[in-house]
């Protein structure tokens, strides 16, 4: 009989459960979200920062690989409502949907940088997930 802190076998009893992340994969998995800051300093900054940590860790890590695809998804969903919201400019309500599309995706990449560095899997809301 397994005790509470004993890896699952995967016993029709007891799935398998995915082993936690560690301590190198949180740390990857909180730069992937971070990273998107980068988007701040220079064009498109925010999609190649979760781009390169996903390319490079896709392989080695379950983890980091959906947190720097999910960072990557919620960076290019951004960069698609920052547009709209450029081009809604020219009838004045843009600038103030701009400004929320950019506070809103501040308070989201901390928060899934925090979820990320606590080993959970973060889900962005509202976002398109085009990579798969």
């Amino acid at each position: 009989m397994e005790t509470p802190n004993e890896p699952s076998t995967g016993t029709p009893e007891t799935p398998l459960l995915p082993a936690p992340p560690t301590p190198e994969e949180r740390t990857w998995a909180l730069a992937a979200h971070l990273s998107a800051f980068a988007g701040y300093s220079f064009p498109f900054g925010n999609i190649w920062g979760p781009l390169i940590i996903w390319l490079v860790k896709r392989d080695s890590s379950e983890f980091v690989a959906d947190q720097a695809k999910e960072a990557l998804n919620a960076q290019i969903s951004i960069t698609i409502y920052a547009a709209i919201c450029i081009l809604l400019m020219v009838i004045v309500i843009g600038l103030p949907l701009l400004l929320l599309v950019v506070v809103a995706n501040v308070i989201l990449i901390i928060t899934a940088a925090a979820s990320a560095n606590q080993g959970n899997f973060y889900r962005y809301p509202y976002i398109f997930r085009l990579v798969k």
